[in-house]
């Protein structure tokens, strides 16, 4: 083929309209329902034939048609408010600003595999990259200074298509960047920023993207370029896509060319945040790259990273934690561990539980954890089943204590609430609660809003998701090859003033979108009840190479066929942002049924409060800790069973008895007016309580407290005076760590008689043998808590002991009490750790901790 010239077209916008471009450029927009709307109004049609893409429709729309809006009062008017409105957003004084002004020159870097911020912009599959994306929104907001991280797919992720048996095909048609909300990132000299990283025996470069999202700035890494080999520009092609060997270069471009994006961007990063394990290769990147700046050691480089790493572990289940083969690893890192001063096994023992075993494989999730002073799960039962499952990394430490903490997951209110619902907010709460979707006392305002008007705002969302499914089912009916005359029956299925209730999200096994199936006769006289009818609309995609997950998929299908539930089931082909929206805003009911604890959060269903929506879930993930009966309803207590199938009977019972006995009766309950009055309490209640509880403002303080703060402080005080404390942190643990078996409990002894009274203060004495430590290198804690059948102190409490001097042997001895609160069966003991100050992290992988 002949060489050929690349060049841009632009769209042509008159002079007044030139404010068009720069809102569309920024995708404050897709939060801002007003901004949406200004598009809409050019052409409603084109509007959604683009995808709602902006920068697409004004390629698009019709020099006449821009000709007129330049000439349109009402339109100039709605655009300069809505250009005022973003000048706003980008420049008024933030939260963080208010309460962290003295460190907001200090940046924080947030690195994520996908972003779902905007069907318009397809780098996501599903939960994570919604989360990521609503992280980002909720940054800006709150002005915290944040950028993101991610790669740039060229197919996005799989579109999806089903054939006449109701199997998923797979499409991957090309995102056409140019049509995008995004810009080439380039230096001084007009020339696009390209980074490299070197691969085995050779350099892979990387093109840097860069999408506003509000104050963020999102930048994305694409391989796709004339200076790669034609192998090496598929790296970027697709989200999770290709085979192992794949996942492990496209996890080296996001950590390590993602550290390397950010240095020839000039950006000064002080916090690095890690979603998921996919980009824990940046902690390797900023150790190599600090050794070398600074001229220090591995494992000073080490102490000072790994204090200023944080980490968001996403899923309790194995196969989400990639892990890779020893001689893959390797064969891919050898020239970077061998620059970095270590042999093949100590790099190994970085991802592996067990250094010692030369068997087990290389896991992101454990590079992550042992690279990052703060460690979260995304919901209270999550960090709990994550503590279970990562422990073995921690020697001696009860499960309780493992240092993974955890802060629920959120959702980015507006970007999921219907527009009459914002209009009814704004019209009984007041604007605030915008700004402010955290503060309690707005959204107690709830109980203002008239029952008529609530009901009615409801009712248009069900209607117009009832509108929406039927087009989409007979636009897949056609594309299937179904007739004319059976497409056309599509306009007659569901009921827009039916009970409606929602099944979305990753066809995964676990997640059981079959689990109404088990009895379908009585299903059938659910759905069917003449005076009470209910209807359920799924969606979701499988991952590609899931057989199960298509299986089940295709379950639905044939369920969709059945005359029994032709009118009452409908599945949308190619869930997508655009469809989930739809979804949430409209159903009645969100059911959520996975097998317990395998869904680490589940914002899904998050997502449907402020709209009205009620949820119907096991009591796992965020719904663990969020239910309560007057505001949506549990399957089961929280039960795990060993017999999977006899789980599977015992929970779909337990929805058919609530859908029966509880949920149809309530909806279903009339006033004389025609309003479900019980109905609306308890959707007042969920939107009182959970609304406030359950968004990403919340979430991103909660990192901002409880995690970047601290990696902040740890950044100035670990890199002060050449990184001084991580040398002389390094140099104690080296010398701590060749007597620690030396250190030991010799005895213990207290006060305490047979019995001790309630409210009773008991003294414990303990000898301590130094192992040749000082007193300021040792922790001592008195640890007790109540005894289980094993003998085993049960969440036991840690108490510092004081230390009292020596024994004249050379132990030391120490001294602490502990507070007898309760009655029952309880224990105490001794136990030692290492300590000093400037320790990021009480407990350190590398120690395992002396028990008397």
């Amino acid at each position: 083929m002949a060489r050929i010239n690349k060049f841009q077209v632009v769209p042509y916008l008159p002079e007044k309209l030139k404010p068009l471009s720069r809102i569309a450029m920024n995708l404050w927009w897709v939060w801002n329902f007003e901004a949406i709307e200004l598009f809409r109004r050019l052409d409603v049609d084109l509007w959604r034939e683009c995808g709602h893409n902006p920068v697409r429709l004004l390629g698009a729309v019709s020099q006449a048609q821009l000709d007129e809006a330049a000439e349109s009062e009402s339109f100039l008017a709605h655009m300069e408010k809505v250009d005022s409105e973003l000048s706003r957003h980008l420049e008024i004084k933030s939260w963080f600003e208010e309460n962290f002004d003295s460190l907001g020159h200090n940046s924080i870097a947030y690195f994520s595999a996908e972003f779902g911020i905007h069907e318009c912009l397809p780098i996501y599959s599903g939960g994570l990259g919604v989360l990521a994306g609503d992280h980002l929104k909720s940054s800006s907001e709150l002005g915290v200074p944040l950028c993101g991280v991610g790669l740039l797919y060229r197919f996005g992720y799989f579109h999806q298509y089903l054939n006449m048996d109701g199997w998923q095909q797979e499409r991957f048609p090309e995102v056409d960047f140019y049509n995008s909300p995004l810009t080439s990132v380039v230096n001084e000299n007009g020339e696009n920023v390209v980074v490299a990283v070197d691969f085995p025996g050779r350099d892979v470069f990387a093109k840097v993207w860069l999408v506003k999202i509000g104050r963020i700035k999102l930048y994305l890494l694409d391989t796709n370029i004339d200076l790669n080999s034609a192998e090496d520009r598929t790296i970027t092609d697709g989200l999770y896509g290709g085979d192992i060997e794949m996942r492990i270069k496209q996890e080296m471009l996001l950590g390590i060319g993602g550290v390397r994006a950010l240095k020839a961007l000039g950006e000064d990063i002080s916090v690095f945040h890690m979603n998921e394990g996919h980009a824990a290769f940046l902690s390797i990147e900023r150790i190599r790259e600090i050794m070398k700046s600074n001229s220090i050691s591995f494992r000073e480089a080490f102490e000072f990273v790994t204090s200023t790493n944080v980490f968001t572990t996403h899923t309790p289940v194995p196969a989400g934690n990639d892990r890779f083969d020893p001689t893959m690893v390797t064969g891919y890192f050898s020239h970077i561990f061998g620059e970095m001063g270590l042999s093949a096994e100590e790099f190994l023992a970085l991802g592996r539980e067990d250094p010692a075993d030369r068997k087990e494989t290389f896991c992101m999730t454990v590079l992550a954890l042992k690279t990052a002073a703060g460690c979260n799960g995304v919901s209270k039962l999550h960090g709990h089943v994550s503590r279970n499952m990562w422990k073995n990394i921690w020697k001696g430490i009860p499960e309780h204590e493992v240092p993974i903490g955890h802060i629920t997951n959120g959702i980015q209110t507006l970007s999921w609430t219907s527009d009459e619902m914002m209009r009814l907010f704004n019209r009984y709460l007041g604007p605030r609660w915008i700004e402010s979707p955290a503060d309690t006392g707005i959204w107690a305002r709830i109980d203002s809003i008239p029952d008529f008007e609530l009901w009615r705002c409801r009712e248009r969302s069900r209607e117009r998701l009832v509108s929406f499914a039927r087009k989409k089912l007979k636009e897949q009916l056609l594309a299937r090859g179904a007739t004319v005359k059976e497409a056309e029956r599509s306009s007659s299925v569901l009921d827009p003033d039916a009970l409606t209730i929602g099944f979305a999200r990753r066809f995964a096994t676990y997640k059981r979108a079959n689990l109404l199936f088990r009895d379908l006769a009585r299903l059938d006289a659910i759905l069917n009840d003449r005076d009470m009818p209910v209807q359920i609309i799924f969606a979701g995609k499988a991952h590609p190479r899931d057989n199960m997950g298509k299986e089940l998929i295709r379950q639905v299908i044939h369920l969709c066929g059945d005359d029994r539930f032709r009118n009452r089931v409908v599945f949308l082909e190619d869930y997508d942002i655009n469809i989930a929206r739809y979804m949430v805003q409209g159903v009645d009911i969100w059911l959520n049924n996975p097998i317990r604890p395998k869904e680490a959060s589940g914002t899904s269903g998050m997502k449907v409060i402020p709209n009205g929506g009620l949820n119907i879930s096991v009591l796992d993930g965020w719904w663990d800790e969020a239910y309560e009966p007057d505001m949506g309803w549990a399957i089961g207590k929280g039960e795990v069973y060993d017999d999977h199938n006899y789980q599977d009977e015992v929970e779909s019972l337990s929805v058919y008895n609530l859908l029966e006995n509880d949920v149809k009766p309530l909806f279903y309950s009339r006033r004389g007016d025609g309003l479900p009055c019980d109905w609306l309490n308890r959707m007042r209640a969920s939107m009182r309580k959970l609304i406030p509880v359950f968004n990403t403002n919340r979430m991103v303080k909660s990192y901002v407290e409880d995690y970047y703060m601290t990696a902040l402080s740890n950044h100035g005080t670990f890199s002060a005076n050449r990184h001084e404390l991580a040398r002389d942190v390094c140099s104690w643990k080296k010398k701590t760590a060749a007597v620690w078996e030396k250190v030991s409990v010799r005895e213990i002894s207290s006060d305490l008689q047979k019995e001790a009274v309630v409210g009773s203060k008991v003294k414990v004495r303990a000898i301590v043998r130094p192992g040749d430590l000082s007193p300021e290198d040792l922790l001592v804690e008195l640890y007790f808590g109540s005894v289980n059948g094993f003998d085993t102190i049960v969440d036991g409490v840690a108490v510092p002991m004081m230390y009292a001097g020596t024994d004249g042997r050379g132990n030391y001895e120490y001294e602490g009490s502990m507070l007898c609160l309760q009655s029952g069966q309880f224990a105490f003991t001794v136990r030692v750790l290492p300590h000093r100050d400037g320790l990021s992290r009480k407990y350190d992988p590398d120690f395992s901790v002396n028990w008397a």
